[in-house]
């Protein structure tokens, strides 16, 4: 990241699990923890301080939990990208803490690389979803959401820009985006840019769950 260093927090009741976490990402020469919170009365009052750029966010703490933490961290201006942390793949938890506004979720049993990774992949931009969760979970729960009126948002979207949401919400990438449509890469970057400004969105995790709860994807498909 060209010489910045990626500021993270990490918010966890379990001290052992935070003295793990930091073990792990600071080895990386790119990373840097700036802060540790153990709930989420906490982790609000120290992210005013401590200016991370990425949060590791437990859900279940005292005081207040993870889900209402991030809910009022990202609604702050300059807000970092939150990442919830969790040792149950609870599919409510998931989505739940994407419309709380968090940029990813991981599991807490992942391997250190997949935590090196979250933190480089949500700071670069780029959102995270674990793997084991994903689309059943946002189709599970979008089939219960009114989408009229996100419909109506997709209205402003070209034919074209509508064709890379869709590949966005089966989880392709700029390259396979790119192979199907038969575009060039950068090409593909600017409808991405394009698509999640017209939408208001923060990143391609909101994107998925958009194009499920507006109706454009639907669950099983």
């Amino acid at each position: 990241m060209n010489g910045h260093q990626i500021r993270v927090m990490i918010v966890d009741d379990q001290q052992l699990v935070r003295m793990g976490f930091r073990l792990i990402l600071e080895a990386e020469d790119d990373i840097a923890v700036v802060g540790e919170a153990a709930d989420g009365e906490a982790a609000i009052e120290m992210v005013d301080r401590a200016r991370p750029d990425v949060v590791l966010m437990d859900v279940e703490m005292p005081r207040l939990d993870g889900l209402a933490a991030t809910r009022a961290i990202v609604a702050r201006d300059h807000a970092p990208d939150v990442v919830i942390l969790t040792t149950f793949d609870r599919d409510d938890y998931v989505f739940e803490a994407l419309r709380a506004g968090a940029a990813g979720f991981l599991l807490k049993n992942a391997p250190p690389e997949d935590l090196i990774d979250a933190v480089r992949c949500v700071a670069g931009g780029a959102g995270l979803l674990a793997p084991e969760v994903t689309r059943r979970v946002i189709a599970r729960f979008a089939s219960a959401v009114p989408g009229d009126r996100l419909a109506e948002r997709l209205r402003g979207l070209t034919e074209r820009e509508l064709d890379v949401l869709r590949l966005i919400a089966r989880g392709g990438s700029n390259a396979e985006i790119a192979a199907e449509l038969i575009l060039g890469e950068a090409t593909v970057k600017t409808h991405v840019s394009n698509v999640l400004a017209k939408l208001g969105l923060r990143d391609r995790v909101h994107a998925v769950v958009f194009a499920y709860e507006s109706g454009l994807i639907s669950p099983g498909a």
